[in-house]
C-alpha cells in the first residue's frame, strides 16, 4: 500500500485541534464524567466534522478527518508512554 495518499489529505490544523480537544477533555474538571474510552470516539467525530469544514463536503474528507482524530489519540498515548519511560529510567 502506498501511504503517500495519506500525506496528501493530512491537515495539520485538524490534528492539532483534535490533540487540544483531547487534552481538554482529559484534564478539565467539569468534563471528568466523560470516560476515557469515549475520548477517541469524540475525537474521531470532531476530526471528521472539522475536516469537512476545511477540506470540503465529501465522504473522503470525513474519513480522513476521523483518521486524524484517532491518530491524535495515538500520538498523545505514544508521547505519554515515551515521557513515562524516560522518567522511570532515571529512578
Amino acid at each position: 500500500m502506498d501511504f503517500t495518499v495519506l500525506t496528501e489529505h493530512f491537515v495539520l490544523v485538524v490534528m492539532v485541534a483534535c490533540l487540544v480537544l483531547g487534552y481538554i477533555i482529559k484534564h478539565a474538571t467539569f468534563l471528568k464524567k466523560i470516560p476515557n474510552n469515549d475520548i477517541p470516539v469524540i475525537l474521531a467525530v470532531f476530526g471528521a466534522l472539522l475536516n469537512l469544514l476545511v477540506g470540503g463536503l465529501s465522504v473522503e474528507s470525513a474519513v480522513y478527518g476521523a483518521v486524524m482524530g484517532l491518530s491524535s489519540t495515538g500520538l498523545h498515548q505514544a508521547f505519554t508512554r515515551f515521557v513515562e519511560n524516560k522518567e522511570t529510567d532515571k529512578g
